[in-house]
């Protein structure tokens, strides 16, 4: 049982657990309509509940929560839906940053203030699946404020949405795509080649690059180590590998294990000779 303490809107209100002075959000179908303050109330299974007890990069959750619109809520609720549908076990403490950050994006839209993402097309591939998710935000956005949002923005809400399945916050998963964008420039630098974006091999060379930094900066190495028969195999490829990953160890402060050089030049010689096909 909960005590209305504030109605937001029709779908969604402040609510005070029983017996207790801590406050929840409570958001679900027709969970504030016609309730009144002080009012107590049951919770449905189909409501989702949101502790207001801890605090975010913006402060007070509280006062986070009764500063951003309600319909915000309300669409950061259905994207993590969709996302619980799509990853099974997510961390919804997203959904304040979440709503918070649409809301703004909202507002640019509105202004004509379109904030640019150089990584979008990085993001689309290296978080594809929580991509899929953000996508659904044009459409809950499109139908409620007939507003089209940019797949820039689309890209910054993915990056909310792998923060919910990830033990990483938005910063870390930003960085992660920095140092991939970073890795994968100097690959192309170094083959002088520019890469399709859309294409297998470079899907497979990003998703290797966001893995062997993943490792270097959890410390893990690889057990196999491939150098002396790469070097020996693609010995261009070879070279231009070490050299990228001593560029990405002055970026990410870290010692790079020198096993991965292997097999980045792997994956530099299948796009060598991709091209060559």
């Amino acid at each position: 049982m909960y005590r209305v303490e504030k109605v937001l809107n029709h779908n969604a209100l402040i609510g005070i657990l029983e017996n207790t002075t801590q406050e929840f959000l409570i958001m679900g179908k027709g969970i504030g309509f016609g309730k009144h303050v002080s009012e107590t109330i049951d919770v449905d299974t189909d409501c989702m509940i949101y502790s207001l007890k801890e605090s975010t990069e913006r402060g007070d959750k509280r006062d986070l929560v009764t500063s951003i619109d309600p319909l915000y809520l309300e669409i950061s609720n259905e994207l993590l839906d969709g996302a619980e549908e799509t990853f099974q076990t997510i961390d919804r403490d997203v959904m304040l940053p979440l709503a918070d950050h649409i809301e703004y994006a909202v507002k640019r839209s509105r202004n004509n203030e379109q904030l640019t993402n150089p990584l979008t097309d990085d993001i689309r591939v290296l978080f594809h699946s929580e991509f899929k998710v953000a996508e659904k935000a044009k459409g809950l956005i499109a139908e409620k404020l007939g507003i089209q949002l940019t797949d820039d923005e689309i890209g910054y809400i993915a990056l909310h949405i792998h923060s919910s399945i990830m033990d990483q916050a938005v910063s870390q998963a930003m960085q992660m795509a920095e140092a991939v964008r970073q890795c994968a420039s100097l690959v192309e630098a170094e083959t002088r080649k520019k890469f399709d974006t859309q294409s297998l091999s470079y899907n497979r060379l990003l998703n290797h690059i966001r893995y062997m930094i993943a490792r270097t900066l959890k410390g893990e190495v690889i057990k196999l180590d491939m150098n002396d028969y790469i070097n020996a195999t693609a010995a261009n490829s070879f070279q231009m590998a070490t050299k990228i990953c001593g560029e990405l160890e002055k970026s990410l402060d870290k010692k790079i294990d020198s096993a991965e050089i292997g097999y980045l030049a792997m994956h530099i010689e299948r796009i060598a000779l991709d091209e060559m096909n």
